[in-house]
C-alpha cells in the first residue's frame, strides 16, 4: 500500500489558535509524533498541531525548551499541563480521553499493555533505529553494512516475538486495539516500505493490514517519509 500524501493543510499548521486547549508539537514525519497524532485522532480529540523539528526547526527556541528542556519532540500541552516522551503522552491521552477503551484502569490489565510500551522502547525501537537510521537515513557511502544486517536480524526477532503474542489475537492484548498497538505498530510501515526485504510473519502482516485500514493510522503512520532519505541529521 503506498504512503499517504498529506495535504499542504495537513503539514503546514504552524500557527496555533489562541486559547486552544490541546496542542501537539512535532513534525509529522517523526514516528514518535505519529504515535501521538494517531491516538489523538482515534480518540476524536480536537487539537492543534504545530510542525516543529527537522526541516521545520524550532526545538532550540526558548519557548519550546521551556516546555521540554531536552529539546525533543513530541510535546503535548493540555491546557496548562505539559507532557513529553511519546509513550508517556499516549498513556496520558488514553487515560484522560479514552474511557478505558485504549488502556485499562485495572492494574493487572494495565500491566499487560504497559509492558509492551516498555518493550517497544527497550527492544523494538532500538532495532528499528538501527535499520531506519543506519540504512535509510544514512547516505550509502557512510553506511555500516554489518551493523545494518545485525539490526535487521534484531527487527526480525522482535517481529517474531510480536507474532507469538498475536497468536489467536487480532491486536496485541486482545480483540481491540490498545496503546500497545500504537507503541509497536508505528514501526511496521517503514520496515515494510524500505527495500531490505525484512521478513514479517503472516499474522504480523494481518495485524498490519488491520491497522492500516484504520483512518488515523493511514493518515499519519502511512504518510510519505521520503524527505528523510539520506538525511543523517534531524
Amino acid at each position: 500500500m503506498p504512503s499517504a500524501k498529506l495535504s499542504k493543510k495537513d503539514v503546514q499548521i504552524n500557527t496555533i489558535p489562541p486559547n486552544h486547549d490541546i496542542e501537539i508539537y512535532g513534525r509529522h514525519t517523526s514516528y514518535n509524533v505519529q504515535k501521538v497524532l494517531w491516538i489523538a485522532d482515534e480518540l476524536d480529540i480536537v487539537y492543534a498541531h504545530k510542525q516543529i523539528g527537522g526541516r521545520f526547526g524550532g526545538t532550540d527556541q526558548p519557548d519550546f525548551l521551556a516546555m521540554n528542556p531536552a529539546g525533543k519532540i513530541p510535546v503535548l500541552r493540555d491546557k496548562q499541563r505539559i507532557i513529553w516522551e511519546s509513550n508517556t503522552i499516549i498513556r496520558y491521552l488514553a487515560d484522560s480521553y479514552g474511557n478505558g477503551e485504549w488502556i485499562s484502569s485495572d492494574p493487572y490489565k494495565r500491566s499487560q499493555t504497559d509492558r509492551w510500551l516498555d518493550w517497544s522502547i527497550d527492544r523494538f525501537e532500538k532495532a528499528f533505529v538501527g535499520v531506519f537510521w543506519g540504512y535509510y537515513r544514512t547516505p550509502p557511502e557512510k553506511q555500516n553494512k554489518k551493523a545494518i544486517k545485525q539490526s535487521v536480524a534484531e527487527c526480525e526477532s522482535c517481529l517474531l516475538q510480536l507474532a507469538i503474542q498475536l497468536d489467536n489475537r487480532h491486536y496485541i492484548t486482545g480483540d481491540r486495539p490498545s496503546v500497545a498497538d500504537v507503541a509497536t505498530g508505528v514501526f511496521l510501515h517503514r520496515l515494510s516500505a524500505i527495500d531490505l526485504n525484512i521478513s514479517m510473519p503472516d499474522n504480523i502482516m494481518q495485524w498490519f493490514d488491520r491497522l492500516r485500514h484504520r483512518p488515523a493510522f493511514s493518515k499519519w503512520v502511512m504518510s510519505d517519509f521520503t524527505e528523510l532519505k539520506g538525511r543523517s541529521v534531524d
